[in-house]
């Protein structure tokens, strides 16, 4: 669990006990904070015995992200705001659609099953109309593109090239392209650019808890505009290192997957990340991402509250993949390929 914060004491003395109490029970919780003054590192480390301080090493939510994704020691990454607009309650959910064969699980507040009790008519709007230009330009079926609830195979980073933590900060005092609020934008532009297995899940968002929010309707749509012109740009050149096929987001049921604009022009195949070892009682994994060998076991983030139920499971998610030759019903992965027999997808 990646949890980027800037003085948001008062917010995780909810939000951490909260993610205490999932179960199956979390592996580790990265609190990942921006020069706080507000007590928010004391703060985290006394409501959750065991939590993990991260200081990021520039501005910007993108870089916090990015430093608490260097850090993270799992297989599977949760990107969690920390102002209790997200229910912890749902993470089994994330988890679920990478077992089932996601690369990127997409939390949605526009499809069947989620919702918010904080986004305005105009925001809805805005949010629609963005939604409209990534699906044109990136070719998937995004019901909700700016929302930050999502999740992930570690083992993907390497092909989301965010700035390196350990870069310097930018020269004139400003920030690095990915660095800012434009981070989940620039997430979910890259996973279809390369091709990735992309799969929504419902969330509901609720209101933050405490302090005041930090969106700003027209400057950050703008924003969000700004980074789907530019992340266009980026998928289409040809000195980038090559990217797989199209990509399309598995919809929810009765909603056929639209094909993806044409792919990068061939080029030089890009290996596939070395996958982390495996963790402890980490879960198995499906046939198209090896078990790792077993690490000693870790013990998990202990409680510090009593535990809530386990949400019913989700709608049904996935893709049919189709099988390879010898007939195991997974096709063999290679880079983000996904190929049947010889002949790459």
């Amino acid at each position: 669990m990646i949890v980027p914060t800037r003085n948001e004491a008062r917010n995780l003395e909810v939000v951490l006990p909260a993610i205490a109490a999932v179960r199956p029970a979390v592996h580790e919780v990265i609190v990942v904070d921006g020069d706080s003054k507000d007590g928010t590192v004391e703060t985290a480390r006394r409501v959750l015995p065991g939590v993990r301080i991260v200081r990021q090493t520039r501005k910007g939510k993108g870089n916090a992200m990015a430093c608490g994704f260097a850090a993270a020691e799992g297989d599977v990454v949760v990107m969690f705001d920390a102002d209790g607009s997200a229910d912890p309650q749902e993470i089994p959910r994330f988890v679920q659609a990478l077992l089932e064969g996601a690369d990127f699980a997409k939390g949605s507040r526009f499809t069947k099953g989620g919702g918010s009790d904080d986004i305005t008519l105009l925001r809805k709007g805005g949010n629609a109309g963005l939604n409209l230009i990534a699906n044109t330009l990136f070719g998937t079926r995004y019901s909700d593109l700016c929302y930050g609830y999502n999740a992930f195979w570690a083992d993907i980073l390497p092909l989301l090239e965010l700035p390196a933590v350990d870069m310097p900060p930018h020269p004139d005092g400003g920030m690095y392209w990915g660095d800012g609020f434009e981070i989940e934008t620039v997430l979910n532009c890259r996973v279809a650019a390369a091709g990735l297995a992309i799969t929504e899940v419902p969330s509901v968002e609720k209101e933050r808890m405490f302090g005041e929010t930090n969106l700003r309707t027209f400057a950050d749509g703008t924003r969000v505009l700004r980074t789907l012109a530019a992340e266009r740009r980026r998928a289409g050149r040809d000195d980038r290192p090559a990217v797989a096929g199209p990509a399309a987001v598995v919809p929810p049921a009765g909603h056929p997957a639209t094909p993806a604009v044409p792919p990068v022009p061939p080029a030089p195949e890009r290996p596939r990340p070395t996958p982390r070892p495996a963790h402890g009682d980490a879960p198995t994994l499906p046939p198209h991402r090896p078990q790792q060998p077993a690490r000693p076991a870790t013990p998990p983030v202990p409680p510090v509250s009593q535990p809530v139920a386990p949400q019913a499971p989700r709608e049904s998610v996935g893709a049919d993949r189709g099988s390879d030759r010898e007939g195991t019903g997974r096709p063999e992965r290679t880079g983000v390929r996904y190929a049947w027999g010889e002949e790459a997808s």
